[in-house]
C-alpha cells in the first residue's frame, strides 16, 4: 500500500503527513511514540524515551531550523557519557536523528535522508 493511501486510511489515528511525521507537537503522546516505534521495528525502553524527550525539549527551545548534521552533533555531545553516537545508533539503528525525530513527533530535520550523510533508510 502506498504511503499516501496508508495516511488516508489511518488519518483518524493522529494528524500526520504521508511520511508518518506528526503535524503538530501537541498530537504526540508516549502511546503514539510507542506505536511509531513499533512501525519502525523498535520497542521503546527508558533509554529510548530519554533521547526522544531530549529531542522534544531541544526542538521546543531551539525550533526546527537545525540541519541534521548539527542536531546529530548536539545529540552526540549530550549522550557522550553513555557512548555518544555509538550508543545512539544502538538505540536507533535507522539513525538517531531521523528515527528519533519521527518517534518524538517532530518534523524531519533538513538533509536527514541525505545519502552522503550516512543515514540508513
Amino acid at each position: 500500500m502506498t504511503d499516501i493511501l496508508k495516511h488516508i486510511m489511518n488519518s483518524d489515528v493522529s494528524a500526520a503527513d504521508p511520511n508518518g511525521n506528526l503535524i503538530g507537537m501537541d498530537d504526540w503522546s508516549e502511546v503514539i511514540a510507542t506505536g511509531i516505534a513499533a512501525d519502525e521495528g523498535l520497542e521503546l525502553t527508558d533509554e529510548h524515551m530519554e533521547v526522544v524527550l531530549f529531542l522534544r525539549d531541544y526542538y521546543r527551545a531551539n525550533g526546527g531550523d537545525d540541519p541534521a548534521r548539527e542536531l546529530s552533533a548536539v545529540l552526540d555531545e549530550q549522550f557522550m557519557p553513555k557512548g555518544g553516537s555509538r550508543y545512539l545508533y544502538t538505540l536507533f539503528p535507522g539513525g538517531p536523528v531521523r528515527q528519533g525525530s519521527r518517534i518524538a513527533g517532530l518534523p524531519a530535520p533538513d538533509h536527514v535522508t541525505d545519502a552522503s550523510f550516512g543515514t540508513v533508510q
